[in-house]
């Protein structure tokens, strides 16, 4: 095990392969989906995970890295924006940083309180999560969508919304599309805007771009059925080959991928159980 190293950065991809038979890629779906609006470069607006990690790091005892800006919530309105876990996670530690209000908006409707219908077991059930992290204390908003960021002195103050509605798509099969609702605008003032909105695919650059490895049409590293990418010898699993998903279909994929590794280098074929 080898810590504090950045492959593709400090372990060049050539490295890597001249020392090793074979290689599996587990790096993750890191590329957090950003929001294109106008006012996003104002200061103040930060991915969630940028938040998360300078937390950890700080109840660790590392501190914030030298030449890194400390994002605290410490007497401010924040916004999150975003309802999964990360959301949730960046509510909480906002809370405990002492920020003045926390708000968190998601472009979905709000869940019914019960399992949804449309989602019988086993399927993961559609319907209303509410953490610890909402527990401490926060104000939840649905079907909302942010328009753009206003500020001043470079500093953002607050976000330009709008509600939505949702509709089925004609002949969609049960599909929905949001649609805008007319004269619905409002603003909400915030000092620090933490954007918790999922993650798009791995990051390309360095390693990824030096293995050569194919990618399928949403970005991941593309995998055959037995785990390997178009490289020989390379393999990949969880949210690098899938995308973003639940750590329980990580560690099956892990599982699938080592077994297929082995088989590869015993010089067979896996038989997946």
């Amino acid at each position: 095990m080898r810590c504090g190293v950045h492959v593709g950065v400090d372990l060049t991809a050539r490295q890597l392969r001249g020392e090793y038979d074979a290689v599996l890629l587990t790096g993750g779906s890191e590329l957090a989906r950003d929001l294109p609006v106008p006012g996003r470069e104002l200061r103040g607006i930060h991915p969630a995970m940028d938040f998360l990690t300078q937390q950890n790091r700080r109840l660790s005892g590392e501190g914030v890295a030298d030449g890194t800006e400390a994002i605290l919530a410490r007497g401010k309105r924040v916004v999150v924006i975003g309802g999964g876990d990360t959301g949730a996670d960046c509510v909480g530690t906002s809370v405990r940083q002492g920020a003045t209000s926390v708000v968190q908006i998601e472009l979905m409707p709000k869940p019914p309180k019960e399992r949804s219908q449309e989602t019988p077991w086993p399927a993961w059930p559609h319907q209303l999560r509410t953490s610890t992290s909402h527990e401490e204390g926060c104000e939840r908003l649905w079907s909302v969508i942010t328009l753009g960021f206003d500020g001043e002195a470079g500093q953002v103050r607050r976000l330009h919304c709008r509600r939505l509605y949702w509709t089925e798509v004609e002949g969609g099969g049960g599909r929905q599309q949001m649609k805008e609702v007319p004269g619905s605008d409002f603003e909400i003032e915030a000092e620090l805007v933490l954007l918790a909105m999922g993650f798009l695919h791995p990051v390309r650059t360095g390693l990824l771009e030096e293995l050569g490895v194919e990618l399928d049409g949403r970005g991941n590293v593309r995998v055959n059925s037995q785990a390997m990418t178009s490289v020989e010898g390379l393999f990949a699993a969880g949210d690098m080959a899938t995308g973003q998903s639940l750590v329980l279909h990580a560690i099956a994929g892990g599982r699938r991928a080592a077994q297929c590794l082995d088989a590869w280098l015993r010089g067979g074929k896996s038989v997946l159980v």
